[in-house]
């Protein structure tokens, strides 16, 4: 065994593929971003006047998934933070804050996000155990204990509301007026363009904000940001001609996601060097598009709620007894109530069912058909779309997740 082991650090020790991974990784910083020095631009004009200690109205970008978003913003304040740097002896300071809102166990409570900015600024409180308008009170006190502004990068911020409420982004808001030496302007950073426009309409007016769109990248686009960062990602050579607008065509096509030609190519090098090949070629891309999209799909199935995982396994049981055959959502919902109360859960109705049902369908793990009965109305017909190794690994995820309700 251990020779075996040996023989496996040893084909890595002579890795003939990578020059350094970590140009390919999603947290990797470029000094250069391709095809958004308009957006930066409109960026750094917008909080420019922060270099003087004023606050700026609050800002939020919009994009699809990898459009260089979160890049963007970082680009502008490393920018600030060194033009701070020269006004020595400034009146103020000035501190900008990063918060990714989609990380568990930092924002899906309004306490819990409050002390890790707290956190941040240098402050402290206890994990849990105050009143949330204690950790408010901390909150103002370490921001106003010196003549500073705040400038609060809140990223996926459409996932603290969903998660919390928008009257935390109404209270940061509200905040300002209860300071004397400070003040705080937000800049969220979200997927969903349509984010503000579902919020309570007294939280929207309150936010007073600007707001910049991030187009997708088209396939030419990707290319470009893909060529620069091979140059420092492989050693030379390595790349089969073909791999990198291949890996652009495919994110193109897929909502312009330069992230995700990013993977492709990292996982199609690591695909081949697991094999001791030298070369990456076609082919391993399109077995890492293969990889990352099942990869994906089971961190959705894992990822979701409860009551996701109840109905995909009793749409799993009827599959498997209809040997693959077409159901109705009827029959589901049928199997769905008896496996709720087999696991002590309140059924949800028929017709939340039935949404759980379509989003299934986007997201590929059925095909749902839509058939007309003429005066009977209209059915839909449903069908497991799960290769073998998939339904595996689903259904050990959902027999974890259900055995803990």
């Amino acid at each position: 065994m251990n020779n075996e082991l040996d023989k496996i650090f040893d084909s890595f020790d002579k890795n003939s593929i990578f020059k350094d991974k970590s140009f390919l990784q999603s947290n990797y910083k470029p000094s250069d971003i391709p095809h958004r020095e308009k957006e930066i631009n409109q960026i750094a004009s917008i909080l420019a006047p922060v270099l003087r200690g004023e606050k700026t109205s609050n800002l939020f970008l919009y994009g699809n998934t990898g459009t260089g978003k979160t890049l963007s913003i970082f680009k502008v304040q490393d920018a600030l933070e060194k033009r701070m740097e020269k006004h020595v002896g400034s009146e103020f300071e000035l501190k900008i804050q990063y918060l990714n809102c989609k990380l568990k166990q930092v924002a899906d409570t309004e306490y819990r996000i409050l002390a890790e900015i707290i956190k941040q600024l240098g402050g402290e409180v206890p994990a849990t155990g105050l009143p949330t308008q204690s950790v408010y009170n901390k909150f103002i006190e370490i921001v106003d204990e010196k003549k500073q502004l705040i400038v609060l990068i809140l990223d996926e911020v459409d996932q603290l509301v969903k998660k919390i409420s928008n009257n935390f982004l109404y209270n940061l808001t509200r905040l300002n007026s209860e300071l004397s030496k400070s003040q705080i302007s937000l800049v969220g950073i979200s997927n969903d363009l349509t984010f503000l426009e579902n919020i309570d309409p007294r939280v929207k007016s309150s936010l007073s904000e600007e707001e910049i769109v991030f187009s997708p990248y088209n396939a030419l686009q990707i290319q470009d940001i893909l060529t620069k960062r091979v140059e420092g990602a492989f050693k030379k050579g390595v790349l089969e001609g073909g791999v990198v607008s291949k890996c652009a065509a495919y994110a193109a096509r897929e909502s312009g996601d330069a992230r995700r030609a990013l993977d492709l190519l990292r996982v199609s090098g690591e695909l081949a060097e697991r094999r001791g090949e030298k070369k990456v070629t076609i082919k391993h891309i399109d077995e890492a598009k293969n990889k990352i999209e099942r990869d994906k799909i089971l961190d959705l199935i894992s990822n979701h709620p409860k009551q996701f995982q109840i109905v995909l396994n009793s749409i799993i049981s009827i599959s498997e007894e209809k040997k693959g055959s077409p159901f109705f959502t009827g029959d589901v919902y049928h199997v769905y109530q008896k496996t709720c109360k087999q696991y002590h859960v309140e059924p949800l109705t028929q017709r939340r069912v039935g949404d759980i049902i379509q989003e299934f369908d986007m997201l590929g793990i059925l095909n749902v058909r839509v058939i007309s009965k003429g005066r009977g109305g209209r059915m839909r017909e449903i069908k497991l779309d799960l290769s073998e190794l998939l339904l595996e690994k689903t259904k050990e995820i959902i027999e974890t997740r259900l055995n803990y309700l």
